[in-house]
């Protein structure tokens, strides 16, 4: 089975997500961040954010699973402060390509889920991973949600249009 790489949203546009602003840090127009990747050792590589809009100056790790950052753009708290909720995006393609067996959880986002027997069950909405491996949020069209082990037993198989669920394993709540 395929293992996961992140936990990166991606946008409407293609963009791909990589941390959220989540308010000022101290007076010179640092600002704090949500990581969604793989630490800031994911983030470090991209220099412009948003189509250009943030240019990082300086990132490092906050020491509690988060980061730092400065973009020469804010220079002030005041500034920083109205970042707050901002997402940082970049393009798909500027992601590392991936290895054998590997998958980027954002190319899971938006897929249909349908279950062995060609049964629609719904959407991926979420790809959450609690430490014994990915789990998959599968949204029905009711609203209703359930979730799935991202493992062979349960999950068989995907390509890019759909993602397949053994039978029984819809019914879990």
């Amino acid at each position: 089975m395929p293992e996961g790489k992140d936990t990166r949203p991606v946008t409407r546009s293609g963009e791909v997500v990589l941390a959220a602003v989540t308010g000022a840090h101290g007076v010179t127009g640092e600002v704090r961040l949500k990581l969604f990747g793989e630490g800031v050792a994911g983030l470090k590589p991209h220099r412009a954010f948003n189509d250009g809009t943030l240019t990082a100056a300086k990132i490092k790790d906050d020491g509690k699973g988060g980061a730092i950052a400065r973009f020469a753009e804010v220079t002030d708290r005041t500034a920083a402060e109205s970042l707050r909720g901002t997402v940082l995006t970049v393009p798909r393609a500027a992601l590392p390509p991936l290895g054998e067996g590997e998958y980027y959880h954002a190319d899971l986002l938006g897929l249909a889920a349908v279950r062995d027997d060609g049964a629609p069950l719904g959407t991926i909405v979420a790809v959450e991973n609690y430490g014994a491996g990915d789990v998959i949020e599968i949204a029905r069209a009711d609203g209703s949600r359930f979730m799935v082990p991202l493992r062979e037993p349960a999950v068989p198989g995907w390509d890019a249009e759909q993602i397949t669920v053994a039978a029984g394993w819809d019914d879990a709540s």
